[in-house]
């Protein structure tokens, strides 16, 4: 079933506002806070998961795996993969909520909306080019943004207590001198650290479609703006549902502490010339995990038929994305740096030498 919000003064259709953080009414201004819009809500906590036989609105399967549904209000066909959770109709543009896809086991527990618009997007956009000294000319003269869309992406969040230890290989060196020689002395040493840590709310990201090292890069999204979730958040907005289930997000999430834990105990190694961790072990007890939805701005753009994708934290406004490299620029700093340095080093052997 797909919802679309209508004002109640007008009756057009609204969306939510990141700047005012309510919905907005672009036809009569009028503002709404999100909880007005609670009761559209309220079935979503009996709604049974999401089956391939749909109640409401016209919805059907299509040969090409994509799913159909007719738009309440213009009545165009709006298609869709079967993970899309919100988008807007093609024909009027209106923001449509696929209900069936935020319900019951597939409903998230918590969200945080939306602080930055898509002007801040392209704002952070055009600084990302500025900073890159490497990057073409004719990328920045010639480069526009292909699409830029709001989407809530499907993150899980993991808490566990951890018990975890490290063995390290550490060295100390000592160097004394007599008369005759130069002497130096490496001492080995074998060096254990163990300790428990709680994780609260490790993010893993549960979109195939989404590049895990890019929102990983946008991170992080901070607890103090989370909500519980309201599918009036949606509405203006793209979103799809978790496709990567929680069982399958949990080796990422495992590996994403026990890195913190072994980086964490590494630093409490001190003292020594050099440190090389040889064996590290955690286990974990207490685990849990919540379903979220986190907003990000995606950029697509594409240059000497190479495709670059760029992304910007919703609520913080952290820009990351690969950008091209010009490669005559790139070796004549090198050259520069390479002389540079040459130069520095036959000034140092002349002072020697004199």
């Amino acid at each position: 079933m797909s919802k679309e919000y209508k004002c109640p003064c007008c009756g057009g259709a609204i969306a939510f506002d990141s700047g005012l953080q309510k919905m907005k009414c672009p036809y009569c201004d009028t503002e709404f806070d999100v909880s007005v819009f609670a009761a559209y809500d309220e079935h979503l906590n009996q709604d049974q998961e999401d089956k391939t036989t749909w109640t409401g609105a016209t919805e059907q399967w299509n040969d090409s795996g994509m799913v159909e549904y007719s738009c309440e209000s213009c009545g165009g066909v709006i298609m869709c993969d079967e993970n899309t959770a919100a988008t807007h109709c093609p024909y009027c543009d209106n923001p449509v909520v696929l209900m069936g896809k935020v319900s019951g086991t597939l409903k998230p527990d918590i969200i945080i909306p939306f602080k930055l618009d898509k002007n801040k997007a392209k704002q952070q956009y055009a600084e990302h080019l500025t900073k890159k000294v490497l990057l073409p000319k004719v990328f920045k003269e010639q480069n526009h943004i292909d699409e830029i869309k709001g989407v809530y992406v499907p993150f899980w969040l993991f808490d566990a207590n951890t018990d975890a230890h490290i063995r390290c290989k550490a060295t100390k060196v000592r160097h004394w001198s007599d008369s005759r020689y130069d002497y130096t002395e490496t001492s080995y040493y074998s060096v254990t650290r163990g300790g428990n840590m709680s994780f609260e709310r490790v993010p893993v990201d549960g979109s195939s479609a989404m590049p895990d090292d890019l929102m990983e890069s946008v991170e992080p999204f901070y607890k103090n703006d989370e909500t519980d979730f309201a599918t009036a958040y949606f509405a203006g907005y793209l979103a799809d549902k978790y496709d990567v289930d929680a069982e399958s997000s949990q080796s990422r999430a495992t590996e994403r502490m026990k890195n913190s834990a072994v980086a964490a105990l590494r630093s409490t190694v001190n003292g020594y010339a050099t440190v090389n961790v040889e064996s590290s072990s955690m286990s974990m007890q207490d685990s849990a995990y919540k379903y979220a939805m986190y907003p990000v701005w995606i950029m697509n753009t594409t240059w000497n038929g190479q495709k670059f994708m760029f992304a910007m934290n919703g609520e913080t406004g952290k820009f990351v994305g690969n950008l091209p490299c010009d490669r005559k620029k790139y070796w004549s700093l090198f050259a520069i740096f390479s002389i540079s340095i040459a130069l520095v080093i036959f000034g140092i052997v002349l002072l020697v030498t004199m």
